[in-house]
């Protein structure tokens, strides 16, 4: 159950820019016999992101691997910005706040490892995944119960979403879209 700052932070969202490795993979990297590498993404972080663009919310993806794996995830999603080989994501953060024109408040960023914490440190609602490291944790706002790559996006979608409350709305127009009454 998130705090009531933390949801007074989730109302003000107008950018979600996710890790990618442990956040919205599990973290795991597979390699082939050719060294191919492999990635396995949840659908459900992938509708959330879905979701979240229909309400208005720019997305962002940002990785400190340089993975075609990440954009080809990212494209497929028609997320707004994906940033490969972020070594520096404090200033990715900022380079795509100022790209999305929204202040730093209205920036919500989600992360699993000590590389996140600097961007974790400047925005306006700081969240890490259940199995991210006790550090990583004490710089984040919330904590979701998700671990990374199972629904983890999908959890700070739905607070953001609650938050703003239009999260029904949201879901009921995306229903309606696909099919239903």
């Amino acid at each position: 159950m998130p705090t009531r700052a933390v949801v007074a932070r989730a109302r003000k969202v107008r950018l979600l820019v996710m890790d990618v490795d442990g956040v919205l993979t599990d973290g795991r990297m597979i390699l082939s016999e050719r060294g191919d590498e492999l990635k396995a993404f949840n659908t459900h972080d992938g509708l959330a992101i879905a979701l979240a663009k229909r309400a208005g919310i720019r997305t962002a993806m940002v990785t400190g691997e340089s993975s075609p794996i990440a954009k080809a995830r990212g494209a497929k999603l028609g997320v707004d910005s994906v940033v490969l080989g972020a070594r520096r994501k404090g200033e990715v953060v900022e380079a795509l706040r100022a790209e999305h024109n929204v202040p730093a408040e209205a920036v919500a960023f989600i992360g699993d490892d000590l590389i996140d914490i600097p961007a974790m440190q400047i925005v306006g609602l700081a969240v890490a995944v259940a199995d991210a490291p006790a550090a990583v944790k004490a710089a984040a706002h919330h904590v979701t119960r998700a671990q990374g790559g199972h629904g983890a996006v999908r959890e700070l979608v739905e607070l953001v979403l609650t938050s703003q409350r239009s999260w029904r709305s949201v879901v009921a127009a995306y229903v309606r879209e696909h099919g239903g009454r």
